[in-house]
């Protein structure tokens, strides 16, 4: 017997415009799409949103996920080297291609669909989530500053993961503060000369092509540059170890007197600050999302173990206070979510505050993702403790999603100077009389 339609389905009914017969039809589709699809413990409702393509394209992850990636997410992230089995299919499978336009071999994705992807990744394996992430963030700059000739000769092939790039902004004394920056680019006729360094540069040891924003000392703005990595006087560092994200190291560079093109320039000069603001916008974003899937495979395992542990006679899940427990993430979870959509709804349409609404659904996500990881590993007691058992993973790999792409005190300072300013000229509040409110 099929699924009954309920309240829920005319909720979703209004809220996208399509008459209660499309939306089930919809929904009756998706759950038919590939193979017969087994239900799942958090809702569906965010995929409604998308095309029926995109949707095929969440199913297809979803899939992979479910007989690839998942099953080798533990032994993937047993040790910090890039996972280049992972990458590759990942490129195989038109994943990596999200993050591209369609004219050099992309899928021009928009971000409520990009969203939806990273969270399946981020449900079994950080290692996949990040990797989507990152060659946004690294190939941002490039895709919306290069020349006509570099993205010719560089996309595609970047877009099918023969090659890779790496973005290349944080310094040993700036990162989230972009004006912070000290590396410098002088100009030298049709070149560039670039010194500095910069640290925890993802894919760094593996990257083909750096994007670098550095100033540019007799303007005092920036400037984003593409460094190969066969230029003269760039220094890889060793790889350096971490607490979790294994799959994908970290590593430092150092710029000593790298002459770079003119034609190797992202942008006009002053555009740094722009392209690094954009990229990292995207990058935090897919940070949400991957944090928000990571949560509810945590929540997950842990109803899952719920039901399996035996405690006083009846299951542990029997118990209110462990039931109160698993409500209070559930609910979370699912306003994260939500908040995550307008935030990627926002970014597609351009919207003015849509770079606030990121640093809302970045903050509230990576916390509560830390915080439902840790619950989650209580829940299961010892079990959840071993490194055979997939939370432990799930609570190394939390952390970093907290300071990555701005950590959440920088995100909270963002937010609120926000609110500060956009009262002085909002609407005052009608319960108000006129004057200053010190008068009261």
């Amino acid at each position: 017997m099929g699924r009954v339609p309920g309240a829920s389905d005319r909720i979703a009914c209004r809220n996208s415009g399509w008459t209660f017969a499309e939306v089930f039809t919809k929904m009756q589709d998706f759950s038919a799409a590939g193979r017969a699809m087994t239900p799942r413990l958090f809702s569906d409702h965010p995929l409604l949103e998308l095309q029926a393509s995109e949707q095929s394209q969440v199913q297809h992850v979803r899939e992979l996920c479910r007989t690839t990636i998942g099953p080798a997410a533990a032994e993937v992230a047993r040790e910090d080297r890039f996972a280049w089995d992972t990458f590759r299919l990942l490129a195989r499978e038109g994943v990596v291609a999200t993050a591209f336009p369609a004219a050099y071999g992309g899928s021009d994705a928009r971000q409520v669909l990009r969203v939806r992807i990273i969270e399946e990744l981020g449900r079994v394996c950080s290692t996949a989530a990040s990797m989507i992430t990152g060659t946004d963030l690294s190939a941002r700059a490039i895709v919306a500053g290069a020349s006509p000739a570099l993205k010719d000769a560089l996309l595609p092939r970047l877009c099918r993961g023969e090659i890779q790039s790496a973005f290349a902004l944080t310094e040993p004394s700036a990162g989230s503060d972009v004006r912070g920056l000290t590396s410098v680019a002088q100009r030298d006729g049709d070149a560039y000369i670039l010194n500095g360094s910069k640290k925890f540069i993802t894919r760094a040891s593996t990257a083909d092509w750096f994007t670098v924003v550095a100033r540019l000392p007799a303007q005092g703005r920036f400037v984003g540059l593409l460094v190969p990595r066969d230029a003269a006087g760039l220094q890889v560092s060793p790889e350096v170890g971490k607490l979790g994200w294994y799959g994908v190291p970290i590593a430092s560079l150092t710029f000593t007197d790298v002459r770079v093109a003119e034609s190797h320039r992202l942008g006009e000069e002053g555009d740094g600050f722009s392209l690094a603001q954009d990229a990292l916008l995207r990058a935090r974003i897919g940070h949400a999302a991957m944090a928000l899937g990571r949560a509810i495979g945590a929540v997950e395992i842990a109803a899952t173990y719920g039901g399996d542990r035996q405690v006083f006679g009846k299951s542990l899940g029997e118990h209110q206070g462990v039931q109160w427990m698993l409500a209070d993430m559930a609910t979370q979870i699912e306003a994260s979510r939500a908040l995550l959509q307008v935030a990627a709804q926002k970014y597609d349409r351009g919207d003015a505050d849509g770079a606030t609404f990121a640093s809302m659904a970045k903050l509230h996500a990576t916390d509560l993702c830390m915080k439902v990881v840790t619950d989650a590993l209580q829940l299961t007691g010892g079990r959840g403790y071993l490194q055979d058992f997939p939370l432990e993973r799930f609570f190394r790999d939390a952390k970093l999603n907290q300071i990555g792409e701005g950590a959440s005190e920088v995100h909270k300072t963002v937010i609120g100077r926000d609110v500060v300013r956009r009262m002085a000229s909002a609407e005052r509040h009608p319960c108000l009389r006129e004057g200053p409110l010190t008068d009261y």
